[in-house]
């Protein structure tokens, strides 16, 4: 009997795959980190061998834990970091060259080349997005450029070229022998060579990169029956793919146009539906798809992005080796008060939404012979909370939406001292929902609405349930005077890479 549905969620930092019953419960969880890899300053790659060998880990794993067999699967969905991009041999599934993660800031100069006519938002009326090196267009021309023989195999149409969803799939569905060369719509709509109105490539974007058209995925709805997978998971279809931003408000319900969600992992993004209107940003926003189903008109999204938040947590683990765990960053936090002053700004990759600033970097600013370590641990997670107020502000000064509350989800929604001072600095409830990781859930829907296992959106809605709310008791005056602190730690930023 076919009760279940698997979701693939392959995040920067790790890989996981989770099986979820009709009511929307998690049965199962098996999760593998993956390395990171920094070639050099500013770089940042995955080897996305490591990630295919990691997704057969988790998946079988999950499988075998539960003691699920096939039968019971009705899908699977997959959901993914977006930007990041592999190209690979048709042939032989090798890639040419690591995957270059969304982080990654080496297409700068190809960026600022092309900024300098028109300037950064020359591209914002045919793809929702300004030049940054976020994005995926100019890391495949940089690849085109420096990776040796790739631009001959691609004319060739021998180099594919994919987001990770993309490379999954392919490699779900035969890889070298026939397997599916494809996308979703809201992936693609983060590699500024997508058209937002008419959901196809661009051509005069590919001309002006120069890339090669047939290394391109074909692109599709965000739920539909695609094909059935090859080897592990024989005979069960792919059926749903959205990539993790978009896939996090599909499985907060917000199907609403006005409805946003806010999701706190590696990085930090709120998205708010606009239903079927494309709505231009002059705040510092992103205009992006939020999702397609099967032949159902095109929902869109505004989407404010932001670089650095678990990811500073996980900087202070690696790097500084001041906690063990992540989980230990809340205890260290909470022995003060405040931050002592300090404001911490993690723009190591540039600062993204409202700013998109890729000459910041980092700074700790106010540091005095008082600050330990427990006040840049709370100082790093007050740093998430800011940046998402300054989302917050663009958002609704561009849609003229005033939020109520804000559905919260993602890995650092478990940190009570993070989750209280967001209600707090943003001045409205916080909710988080009974399953945090709506990310998966979403991609699970998203199949089981294909195959029929959840027969619509409304079924999906009246499985979602709050767990916990944070309501605001931080007096306005300090809620102005910390953000007018932090406002003023920001601009100590820029301008620091010439």
């Amino acid at each position: 009997m076919k009760k279940f549905v698997m979701a693939i969620d392959q995040g920067t930092t790790s890989t996981r795959a989770m099986i979820f019953d009709h009511h929307g419960v998690v049965i199962g969880c098996k999760q593998k980190e993956h390395e990171q890899f920094y070639p050099k300053p500013g770089w940042v790659e995955h080897d996305p061998l490591e990630i295919w060998s990691a997704t057969q880990f988790v998946v079988q794993g999950v499988l075998n834990d539960e003691n699920i067999s096939l039968d019971e699967l009705a899908a699977v969905g997959i959901t993914s970091q977006r930007e990041t991009i592999l190209v690979w041999d048709r042939k032989t599934g090798k890639p040419y060259y690591p995957a270059i993660v969304w982080q990654d800031t080496r297409t700068d100069t190809i960026c600022n080349q092309l900024a300098k006519q028109g300037g950064q938002d020359r591209f914002r009326d045919v793809t929702g997005l300004p030049l940054a090196t976020y994005f995926s267009g100019p890391k495949i021309k940089w690849m085109l450029e420096n990776v040796e023989g790739l631009r001959a195999s691609a004319e060739a149409g021998d180099a594919l070229f994919g987001t990770i969803d993309t490379w999954l799939i392919w490699n779900l569905t035969g890889g070298p022998e026939g397997g599916l060369h494809l996308t979703d719509v809201t992936n693609i709509s983060r590699t500024l060579l997508m058209d937002l109105q008419t959901l196809d490539w661009d051509d005069g974007m590919l001309s002006l990169l120069e890339i090669p058209r047939r290394m391109l995925p074909e692109i599709r709805s965000s739920s539909e029956e695609y094909s059935q997978v090859k080897g592990m998971l024989s005979g069960v279809p792919v059926a749903g793919v959205l990539g993790d931003q978009q896939a996090a408000l599909f499985g907060q319900t917000c199907f609403q146009p006005g409805e946003a969600k806010n999701t706190y992992g590696t990085g930090c993004f709120m998205l708010m539906n606009t239903g079927n209107k494309l709505v231009p940003s002059n705040s510092g926003l992103l205009t992006t798809i939020g999702y397609k189903i099967a032949d159902q008109d095109v929902v869109y999204a505004l989407e404010g992005s932001i670089a650095i938040t678990g990811a500073l947590v996980q900087w202070l683990r690696d790097n500084l080796c001041m906690i063990d765990t992540a989980a230990e960053i809340e205890e260290l936090a909470d022995k003060v008060e405040d931050t002592g002053g300090i404001y911490f700004v993690p723009a190591f990759s540039g600062l993204f939404a409202p700013y998109w600033r890729s000459d910041a970097r980092g700074a700790i600013v106010g540091l005095t012979r008082y600050i330990n370590r427990s006040y840049i641990a709370r100082a790093v997670l007050e740093a998430t909370a800011y940046q998402t107020r300054e989302v917050l502000d663009a958002m609704e000064k561009n849609s003229s939406v005033k939020l109520q509350a804000l559905k919260v989800d993602g890995g650092m929604v478990v940190n009570e001292l993070l989750m209280q001072f967001q209600a707090d600095i943003l001045n409205v409830p916080v909710i988080r929902p009974v399953v945090a990781e709506t990310t998966s859930l979403s991609s699970a829907y998203a199949a089981g609405l294909a195959v029929g296992l959840w027969k619509d959106m409304d079924a999906l809605r009246q499985n979602w349930q709050k767990e916990t709310q944070w309501d605001p008791n931080m007096k306005d005056a300090t809620r102005q005077r910390l953000y007018a602190g932090w406002k003023k730690a920001v601009t100590r930023t820029f301008d620091w890479v010439e």
